[in-house]
Parts: structure tokens; sequence; C-alpha cells
């Protein structure tokens, strides 16, 4: 491949990297949403099961609620995970491969992966709109529409989409173009190096937060 055809490819992707920030800054504010419904969801869960033992009351709808925070939860978290390498990936053979295969090979899995989440949105989709067309409820005692919490799950998954269709492509120019270190920093099995700054970053934030809070 010549060189300006690398720098044509090269400068093809970066026009993605402004896509790239805003589906981090979005799965960053997803993921903190589908943290905090996990948490009301068994906090709820907590209350219901206390007054049940204590004064053989229920609130009724609990579990329903939590399985429907649950769904949405993980799925708005799929984004954030999959820019971040969260994912879990083993890597016994890939750490030892030469740079362009394991880069190939992140490819292909990031093709996969968006074959996978092409398949599963169309059919999140299906299911929203038979909800609403239906008018269907849920079978318990709230009565649910459940069109709201498969919307809600939908749009994660949609996200995660788009996501994965950005990532998928700025991967590709990048390995064409011969950039395989933005390939691994883009799509590549974290190191136990990048483990352990993250790890020593993360003590070092907890470290700062309990000085401010012991300072008078």
């Amino acid at each position: 491949m010549t060189g300006s055809r690398s720098q044509a490819l090269g400068a093809a992707g970066r026009w993605l990297d402004p896509a790239l920030n805003l589906a981090d800054r979005v799965g960053l504010r997803a993921v903190w949403i589908g943290g905090a419904l996990l948490l009301a969801s068994a906090s709820l869960v907590s209350i219901d099961v206390t007054i049940r033992k204590l004064f053989g009351l229920s609130l009724g709808g609990a579990d329903e609620i939590s399985g429907y925070a649950f769904a949405i939860g993980v799925a708005w978290a799929f984004p954030f995970a999959l820019l971040r390498r969260a994912n879990v990936r083993i890597d016994a053979l890939y750490q030892h491969m030469p740079a362009r295969v394991a880069a190939i090979l992140d490819l292909v899995a990031l093709i996969a992966l968006a074959v996978f989440v092409t398949v599963l949105t169309r059919y999140a989709w299906e299911v929203v709109a038979g909800s609403w067309n239906l008018g269907a409820l849920s079978n318990s005692q709230l009565k649910m529409p459940l069109w709201i919490p498969q919307g809600l799950w939908f749009l994660g998954l949609a996200l995660f989409f788009a996501t994965t269709a950005v990532l998928t492509l700025r991967t590709a120019l990048a390995l064409l173009a011969g950039d395989l270190a933005t390939v691994r920093a883009l799509a590549g099995a974290r190191s136990i190096q990048e483990e352990a700054a993250d790890e020593a970053a993360y003590g070092k934030t907890l470290a700062a937060g309990a000085s401010e809070t012991r300072a008078p």
C-alpha cells in the first residue's frame, strides 16, 4: 500500500474520532443511569422483603420492576463496556501473536459482534413494535404496558448498535492504513499493564477523596 493511500485512510479514520468521543460520553451517562436503575431496584426489593418479613405485607411488583431494570441497565451499559474494552476476552494465545495478526483478529471479532448486534437490535425492535400494536400488558398486578420497558431496553441496544458500527469502521480504516497501535487501542484486549495502570489510577482517586474528607 502506498504512503499516500495509507495517509488518506488514516485521515478518513480520524474523521470518525468525534463520533467515537460522542459515543463515549453518551455511553458514560448511560452506564450511570443503568447503574442507578439497578441500585434502585435492589433497594426496592430489599424494602419489599423487609416489609414482608416484619409486617406480612408486600409492595407488589418489586420482582417485576427489578427484572425490567436489570434488562435496561445491562443494555445501556453495553456501549460503555465496548469502548472501554471492559468485556472479558480469552487472550492466552492473543498476547503472543504478531501485532498484525492480533489486529486482524481484533477486527474480525468486531465484525462478528456487529453482525450479532444487528440481528439482536432488529428483533428487539420487532418485540417493541409487537407490544405497541397489541397494546400488550404485563401479566401481573402492575399491568405495565410492555412497550415502555421494552422500548428503553431497545434504546440501549440501538445505542450499542450505533457504537459498534462506528467502532468497527474506525478500526477497519486504521488497519487498512497500517496503524496497528490505533487498532489495539480501539479494539485490542487490555494488557496486564493497562489493567494495573487503571487500578493504580483508581486507587489514587480513592486516596485523594479520603484525604479531602479528613481535611478540616
